[in-house]
């Protein structure tokens, strides 16, 4: 099975109350590096367990959440109710995310390749 190579891009631990940003991706402008640090805060607050974001292969932005397998305060319903609602009212900030990747990552990486 051929698994899809992922870059994470930033994330949110509810257990040990860290927020992480990769950075390879400092070039993004401070104002969406704070509102994906809110999301992701605010994501594991409300929901608990450990919530990424991040970059497929192709460019597009994904969203993960799970959690320890002794979490009983985890609701699985309910973090994928609040990935769909970041999905669609942030889906303007992900296209930009990534047309970001496409451009800056991908064909910079492209160019290495030659």
């Amino acid at each position: 099975m051929c698994e899809e190579k992922k870059t994470v891009l930033c994330g949110a631990n509810a257990y040990e109350k860290k927020y992480y940003f990769n950075q390879q991706f400092q070039a993004i402008p401070d104002s969406v590096k704070e509102e994906l640090h809110i999301i992701c805060v605010l994501f594991t607050e409300e929901v608990g367990g450990i919530f990424t974001i991040a970059f497929e292969e192709d460019g597009s932005v994904i969203m993960e959440t799970n959690a320890a397998d002794d979490d009983i305060g985890y609701d699985e319903i309910s973090s994928g109710l609040l990935v769909s609602e970041i999905r669609r009212n942030r889906r303007e900030l992900f296209e930009a995310l990534s047309l970001y990747y496409s451009v800056f990552i991908q064909e910079r990486a492209r160019g290495q390749e030659f």
